[in-house]
């Protein structure tokens, strides 16, 4: 082997060996998973509110930027923040973490829907996110009154 194939072979076996390693390295594509979805039954067909746990099993963080769904043209992110809500452009998802969307607190606001679901339905919801992409969800219609929050949970009974 001459010294230029062996140049040749050293520089392809770094490349290969760094991309190798930036393959395993903490930057890899956040990984989102759901769990806890749910609607309480609306009211009526002006707007409900949607509540789940949005894990990120990534060293990755990443944003919630959007949500929609055939129950409604117009999903809106909403924080709870001092007792007010207000709809944001996104929320923070941390790397290894968790987002919280709970009565009372963060959720995601279905304005103006095509029907009312009811008890034991269930509604078709994809969220956007900046970096892991969408992710398809079902939310179990539940109970007006119905909470998923611990019972020690001092949150408000929002919507």
């Amino acid at each position: 082997m001459n010294t230029r194939t062996t140049r040749i072979l050293a520089a392809a076996l770094s490349l290969t060996a760094a991309l190798a390693i930036s393959g395993c390295s903490g930057d890899s594509e956040p990984a989102m998973t759901v769990s806890g979805a749910f609607m309480p039954q609306p009211v009526n067909d002006k707007m409900a509110g949607g509540f789940m746990v949005i894990k990120n099993d990534s060293g990755t963080a990443d944003k919630l930027t959007g949500a929609t769904s055939p129950l409604s043209d117009d999903l809106q992110i909403h924080e709870t923040k001092d007792q007010k809500m207000q709809q944001v452009q996104s929320m923070d998802v941390p790397a290894n973490g968790k987002l919280k969307l709970e009565r009372g607190g963060n959720h995601i606001m279905f304005m103006g829907l095509k029907n009312t679901p009811k008890v034991g339905d269930k509604v078709t919801v994809e969220l956007r996110f900046e970096k892991a992409g969408s992710v398809k969800v079902e939310l179990d219609v539940k109970d007006r009154t119905y909470n998923a929050q611990a019972p020690t949970s001092t949150g408000h009974n929002g919507h």
